[in-house]
């Protein structure tokens, strides 16, 4: 396995694959708007079997006060490889500095929660602080 920075446009048809794979479907309805997303993200990491995109992390932010992990999402079929594991790590180290690493998932996804808390991801109440969203 391979982990590498990589251009969206070279691997955009694996990332709607990887997407589709995962059924995160949302993400599916308007190329272009997906594009546009990918163009003003801050970093874009991918985990590369051979030459074939099996995962990536992706973050928006500002890289100095606040990183949010927009996307960490891996090929079902190469589950359990530490693959998500990884990608995280690289990040973690990355942006060690930054003041706030954070991301958002479904409350319900229960192997998704368990994998953010295995790595060391605590629930933001836990810090006594609220989120709001619309």
């Amino acid at each position: 396995m391979k982990f590498k920075e990589f251009n969206f446009n070279d691997y955009f048809e694996d990332i709607k694959r990887i997407f589709k794979s995962a059924n995160w479907n949302a993400y599916l309805q308007d190329d272009e708007k997906l594009k546009t997303a990918f163009e003003k993200s801050l970093y874009l990491l991918g985990a590369f079997e051979k030459n074939r995109l099996v995962g990536f992390i992706r973050c928006v932010g500002d890289g100095e006060h606040i990183v949010l992990i927009q996307d960490l999402i891996v090929d079902p079929d190469f589950y359990r490889q530490k693959i998500g594991t990884k990608l995280f790590n690289f990040i973690a180290e990355k942006y060690s500095n930054v003041r706030s690493l954070c991301l958002f998932t479904d409350i319900y996804d229960i192997r998704d929660n368990e994998f953010y808390k295995s790595i060391g991801l605590v629930k933001i109440e836990e810090k006594n602080m609220v989120s709001y969203i619309r």
